[in-house]
């Protein structure tokens, strides 16, 4: 057999191996060797070969007539996640989010007195100022920015608050009491809405991404565009995403502790 041909052969065994592997979900759990071959298009003969050697690496564990994933499937996940970078764990869930939701979606980290975006998934413009990865903006004008603060040591958000607020906007918030009392009341209910106090016609929802210990590594928001039909009451209209929004940011968290 020529090297080339070697070489095909292994490509091809790998991909039917992970096929097999891919086939199981919380559907399927446990499966006969009929079942993995019609799920998989694959023959009886092949799929049996699979499933054996899979068996005989600790991938799948069988009773004689069905078959199942282990645990050591987990490794190949773990695999990944140990050297992936925040930005692509998060970008993958944002996608989702923002095409469950039907809007712009992002996640940024707290620098000083700024946030800046690490990841972001556009759908359509709703600013004038263009936003994309590395964008910065003012932590107290931004629901991100708001949620991050809310969760560092009193020191930090009061630093922040110090250096005073940019007047954005006819809405933005400058007051440092008034700013003090949106931190706690973000804290407590564990999400920031910012309506139009950034950009006029821009409304956004954010919720803390916790990493290991309860530490807040992240924060996400989804944009919202404040047009003629929209909600008067900005937390009113933030009602539909925040379920999504928590479980997104709960999927990241997740991710990020299992890469450690």
């Amino acid at each position: 057999m020529s090297e080339q041909a070697a070489s095909s052969t292994s490509v091809q065994s790998l991909a039917r191996g992970l096929q097999v592997i891919s086939s199981f979900d919380a559907e399927h759990p446990s499966m006969t060797l009929s079942e993995v071959a019609v799920r998989t298009s694959l023959s009886r003969a092949t799929a049996r070969r699979f499933l054996l050697t899979l068996q005989d690496l600790g991938y799948v564990r069988s009773d004689g007539k069905y078959f199942e994933l282990t645990s050591k499937v987990l490794q190949l996940g773990y695999a990944y996640l140990s050297s992936a970078t925040l930005p692509q764990l998060i970008e993958p869930v944002l996608e989702e989010l923002s095409a469950t939701v039907h809007e712009s979606a992002s996640a940024s980290v707290l620098d000083g007195t700024e946030i800046v975006y690490i990841a972001r998934v556009h759908t359509r413009s709703i600013m004038r100022v263009g936003i994309s990865v590395g964008t910065r903006f003012p932590a107290v004008n931004t629901s991100m920015g708001r949620v991050l603060l809310a969760y560092q040591p009193e020191v930090v958000g009061e630093s922040v608050l110090h250096a005073g607020a940019e007047l954005l906007t006819p809405k933005t918030l400058t007051d440092p009491g008034l700013l003090r009392a949106e931190l706690a009341r973000v804290r407590e209910q564990g999400f920031a809405v910012v309506d139009q106090e950034l950009s006029i016609g821009l409304r956004s929802v954010a919720v803390p991404v916790f990493g290991a210990n309860g530490v807040v590594v992240a924060a996400m928001n989804v944009s919202m565009s404040v047009g003629p039909n929209s909600p008067a009451d900005a937390f009113e209209a933030a009602q539909p995403i925040l379920p999504q929004l928590f479980r997104a940011a709960e999927r990241v968290g997740q991710a990020v502790v299992a890469s450690k």
